[in-house]
């Protein structure tokens, strides 16, 4: 459960710098007029509502199984990922590039450019502690790894989330900043759009990412194959097995698995010495890897098997 409560921990984070970045954005973008600040703030209350969905998300897969969902609810996590992604895109990149086309089409010049700059210099803080609490819960998840790689691997999409929206904040203040004195130093107007609709490019970019990510967990994507080496290691050594013809695996959730494994038992063994070799392996399994939620073992020759998975794999039998 360390990887679930680390971003537990990274989405409080997030939610409390947002929060306090919003607040403080929406005020400078009334006082000043700024269209780049307006659409900073728009990112920050989006973001704000994201983390909030993100938590929303955590409770529901913490739910036990029950009747309707007897393998828990462990993937609603990946659903309201895939929500957080989609939001990003709607209303953060879709109100920044209506903002700043807006602004290009009716310029308005900044009436205090220098309460934009502390803003944007505070909100850079804030987002910059929240970011770093991030990105040090990201890498201790997956030591060794590039953040890439690291996000490419990852099956806990809140955790690698929060650094993507953070990074995207971090870089839309920079770019605000950077279009609040094109404006000013320039006195053109239109720079402030610009900003804007280069903050809203950005939006669009990341939650596109996320959205990818997110929805290939959503349907299914296989375990860490770490795991599954693993498992299968573990099952040849045990007694009565005669080969581990091969298994495949399912991600619920950050902390949930499903295994299904074919394995090829000794041939004088009796259909209730079976059942105890079966569950000496599960007990084991479960043991060594509790994010084990549920293992199926089908009795199986290795040449059914390769048979078997040819077949599926060809399309001509259903999975």
């Amino acid at each position: 459960m360390a990887a679930t409560t680390d971003s537990r921990i990274a989405v409080y984070a997030a939610l409390a710098g947002n929060l306090l970045v919003a607040c403080t954005k929406i005020a400078a973008a009334v006082w000043t007029g700024s269209s780049a600040m307006m659409s900073e703030a728009i990112h920050s209350v989006v973001d704000t509502a994201n983390e909030l969905l993100l938590l929303y998300g955590f409770h529901r897969a913490g739910r036990p199984p029950d009747r309707g969902h007897p393998l828990g609810h462990g993937r609603e996590l990946y659903f309201w990922s895939f929500i957080v992604a989609l939001l990003l895109f709607a209303l953060g990149a879709g109100v920044s590039l209506y903002e700043g086309v807006a602004h290009l089409m009716h310029p308005a010049p900044i009436e205090d450019p220098t309460v934009n700059a502390i803003v944007l210099g505070l909100s850079f803080v804030f987002e910059a502690g929240s970011w770093w609490v991030a990105v040090r819960r990201f890498r201790a998840a997956a030591p060794g790894l590039s953040l890439i790689e690291a996000f490419r691997r990852s099956k806990d999409p809140p955790a690698f989330m929060v650094v993507f929206e953070d990074t995207a904040a971090l870089i839309g203040i920079v770019i605000a900043a950077a279009a609040t004195a094109a404006a000013v130093a320039c006195d053109e107007p239109v720079w402030d759009g610009v900003g804007s609709i280069l903050i809203g490019l950005l939006l669009a970019v990341t939650s596109m990412v996320l959205a990818r990510e997110s929805k290939s967990l959503l349907i299914g994507e296989p375990a860490d194959p770490e795991l599954a080496d693993a498992v299968l290691e573990l099952v040849r050594s045990s007694e009565g097995v005669l080969a581990a013809n091969g298994l495949l695996t399912v991600q619920l959730s950050p902390q949930q698995v499903v295994v299904a494994l074919s394995i090829e038992f000794a041939d004088d063994l009796r259909a209730d010495d079976i059942e105890r070799a079966v569950v000496t392996i599960e007990t084991a399994l479960r043991a060594r890897y509790p994010l084990i939620a549920a293992l199926f073992v089908k009795p199986q020759t290795g040449a059914r098997y390769r048979e078997t998975r040819a077949r599926r794999l060809r399309g001509s039998a259903p999975a």
